[in-house]
């Protein structure tokens, strides 16, 4: 079974979403299962130092501060209902996300999930820029990966490129929010659902990929 996933890394709801498919995929057990992660950046024009995050929140989404606590009060319990922390009392700031779309892209497929998880730690539990290369290359080491060849793709403006073009050809094909999840090429799921939800829908996946009796 193939998933294909478009997420960013610093969505909290591509956290939850992420949680609650690895639950149904722990749960379910009924084929192989390869994932492909796909960038999808909310917004590529914030600088490598980032933003102030509350003010850029509230900017963002049109909200006062009472109101953008209580949306970070209940998306954090979200978290915790999944099983993941999100400190939103840790995260400082708005960043640019494309390094760290680059740093999937170019970790090894044995480590790649794991990977993709110690970003959003870095980012929802430790508050890290993940706009900062070395914080990047930090994570890229952890898994094995060299820190000076890291670096020196990293600053590949053809990985750099690769990561634009993939995100912005998901947003000419109809996405528009993430989590979105395209399993089998053929079923689709938006946004961060329930296990249960999850699990209908990889067993409808499998369903639609058994050949019809002659």
């Amino acid at each position: 079974m193939l998933i294909d996933i478009f997420h960013d890394t610093v969505c909290p709801w591509c956290r939850i979403g992420k949680k609650h498919l690895f639950d149904a995929l722990a749960q379910w057990q009924e084929e192989e299962v390869h994932i492909r992660w796909h960038p999808f950046l909310l917004d590529n024009t914030v600088p490598a130092e980032g933003y102030e995050f509350r003010s850029f929140m509230q900017n963002r989404k049109g909200m006062k501060a009472e109101e953008l606590q209580q949306m970070f009060d209940y998306t954090q319990r979200a978290g915790e209902a999944a099983g993941v922390k999100l400190d939103f009392e840790k995260v400082r700031l708005a960043v640019n996300t494309k390094l760290s779309h680059q740093l999937i892209a170019l970790a090894p497929t044995s480590v790649k999930n794991d990977v993709v998880e110690a970003i959003y730690k870095a980012y929802f539990e430790d508050g890290l820029n993940l706009g900062d290369i070395n914080v990047i290359v930090a994570i890229g080491t952890a898994y094995q990966m060299d820190a000076g060849e890291l670096k020196l793709q990293l600053t590949n403006h053809a990985v750099s490129d690769a990561v634009v073009a993939e995100s912005t050809f998901a947003r000419l094909n109809g996405i528009n929010s993430v989590p979105f999840f395209v399993i089998n090429n053929k079923v689709k799921v938006n946004g961060s659902h329930s296990v249960e939800v999850f699990l209908e829908t990889l067993n409808r996946a499998a369903l639609l990929d058994i050949p019809a009796k002659i």
